[in-house]
């Protein structure tokens, strides 16, 4: 079972695996975003919705699931009896996380732009006012001010970022 965020991470890991080595089994939560995704021509594996009564037991037990972090501990997992369990976020690149989060493997998976790959991206944009917001954002507005842009911070609703389970990946 690999544990990543519904809505874009899991599409990431299925649009990743190779699925002629096994079935793969998604969350309903998952398999909604899935369905949009490919609505819009976004080109994913198949994958069998967890809860088609036409999935088979031996599909179960060979198979890579997909699940949002919030199934962990639910009655949904009883069917993937001994199953190994990892999470896929840039959340697992901190220490001791893995264990915080009680799952067998961490994989580092982060969507967002490293700190070069973020100055390169607002110098391309030509943006003359930089609003900065998620994870450490003060030093990114400092370093931008000192290189001339006009940047601030945006709070915004999310609260404290920087504490896993946020709901947000770090900077």
């Amino acid at each position: 079972i690999l544990y990543a965020y519904a809505f874009g991470k899991a599409q990431r890991i299925l649009a990743g695996v190779d699925a002629s080595i096994g079935p793969v089994i998604v969350h309903g939560a998952v398999d909604v975003i899935n369905a949009y995704y490919r609505s819009e021509g976004v080109h994913l594996p198949n994958a069998l919705h967890a809860n088609d009564p036409s999935v088979t037991l031996d599909q179960i037990q060979r198979a890579l699931v997909l699940a949002p972090p919030l199934a962990k501990g639910t009655p949904w997992l009883k069917r993937f009896k001994n199953a190994s369990d990892g999470f896929a976020s840039g959340w697992m690149r901190v220490r001791g996380n893995r264990r915080r989060k009680s799952v067998d493997r961490g994989f580092v998976l982060s969507d967002h732009a490293d700190f070069d790959e973020l100055n390169r991206a607002i110098r391309e944009s030509g943006a003359e006012r930089v609003l900065a917001t998620h994870g450490t954002s003060d030093a990114l507005v400092r370093w931008l001010n000192e290189g001339g842009l006009n940047a601030e911070t945006l709070n915004t609703e999310y609260g404290d970022e920087l504490e896993i389970g946020a709901g947000a990946s770090p900077a």
